[in-house]
């Protein structure tokens, strides 16, 4: 009897030593079940940002450099780049991409205008679901950004383009304006600087006789060029501030074997203009650098979404290799960053600089 009370006592403490390891190992692994599903939170954490860039329209290759800039800015920070260039530089365009980004999540939008005020809406939006809305070369209204990123001093970009159509045509003549669209906020408050630059007694002989616009398409500032030579006979000088618009104006000229009859000055890329320059056609003009342009607005972009700047006057921040930057008020009443002064393009330089960009 006592040889089978022994059995069963043995196997019951063996049913409970097995029961205490399956115990235990139950407990073992629910913190690994914790564990896993804290991952997906993990993994969010470390996701990339994304960062998105609007231009103005598909084959204007300012914005391509510029996106380029913007390009390399986001990959330095770590984040993911989504470039978006609508067909025809349109304020209806530009919404709808507002609005796909807006569903995608993304975590800033930097924006090139088509329009200062239309786009409001859309990116009031933006920035009510929590993205950071900027601009860069062509500014949206100070409601619309949080923001604005500036390649030059506008009044020094309008008044140092009539300084040089003066200078060229020996201080008298007509001169024209060749635009890009008419609701572009850098081009207008360019062309109202030279506006008031022209006020000066020192241009009493020098007359503004139209403001074309060719919409930053080819095609059409060709045609806009050839209508100013058509209504215009005497017409001396044309001011280009868009990179589009002056380099059509130039094959224009050219074309025309105008070289001495009818001068061009602006703002162009040096790869473009290069043939134009050097031929006579355009004596200098001006430009900055899109790509630096874009890096700038990437770094400001990563600044924002990530807290180092909130968009706010005297705040300070470091942009990758163009160094510190300060955010300054703006003249629409919001805040801007500078890219710097514009540089001039001349015979002398312009071979240096054709292969750059």
């Amino acid at each position: 009897m006592k040889r089978v009370l022994t059995i069963i006592i043995s196997f019951m403490l063996v049913v409970s030593l097995l029961a205490g390891c399956g115990g235990g190992s139950a407990d073992t692994t629910k913190p690994a079940d914790n564990t896993n599903t804290e991952k997906p939170a993990d993994n969010e954490s470390s996701a990339k940002k994304k960062y998105a860039l609007i231009v103005k329209s598909t084959g204007n290759p300012f914005m391509e450099k510029m996106a380029e800039g913007f390009k390399n800015a986001v990959e330095e920070a770590g984040g993911e780049v989504i470039n978006k260039a609508p067909d025809q530089p349109t304020a209806e365009a530009q919404i709808q991409m507002i609005e796909e980004l807006v569903s995608q999540k993304v975590d800033c939008i930097a924006i090139s205008a088509n329009d200062p005020d239309a786009l409001q809406p859309a990116l009031q939006k933006a920035m009510q679901a929590g993205i950071k809305v900027l601009s860069l070369d062509s500014a949206v209204n100070k409601d619309s950004r949080i923001v604005h990123i500036q390649q030059a001093d506008p009044e020094q970009i309008g008044r140092v383009e009539v300084q040089a159509a003066s200078e060229m045509i020996g201080g008298k003549g007509e001169i024209a304006v060749l635009s890009a669209t008419s609701q572009a906020t850098n081009q207008n408050t360019w062309i109202e600087w030279m506006k008031k630059e022209l006020e000066d007694s020192k241009y009493k002989d020098v007359k503004l006789v139209k403001v074309a616009y060719g919409d930053d398409l080819r095609d059409k500032s060709v045609s806009e060029t050839e209508g100013l030579l058509k209504s215009y006979p005497n017409l001396k000088a044309i001011i280009a501030p868009t990179t589009v618009g002056i380099a059509a104006a130039g094959k224009v000229l050219m074309d025309k074997n105008l070289k001495g009859k009818i001068v061009l000055t602006g703002l162009g890329l040096p790869s473009e203009m290069a043939e134009y320059i050097e031929g006579g056609i355009c004596p200098w003009m001006y430009l900055w650098n899109p790509i630096d342009l874009g890096y700038l607005a990437g770094c400001a972009s990563d600044a924002l979404v990530k807290g180092t700047i909130t968009g706010k006057e005297g705040e300070k921040f470091t942009a990758g290799k163009l160094g510190e930057k300060s955010i300054t008020k703006a003249a629409d009443g919001g805040t801007e960053i500078m890219l710097g002064p514009p540089f001039k393009f001349d015979s002398e330089n312009i071979g240096e600089w054709k292969s750059v960009y």
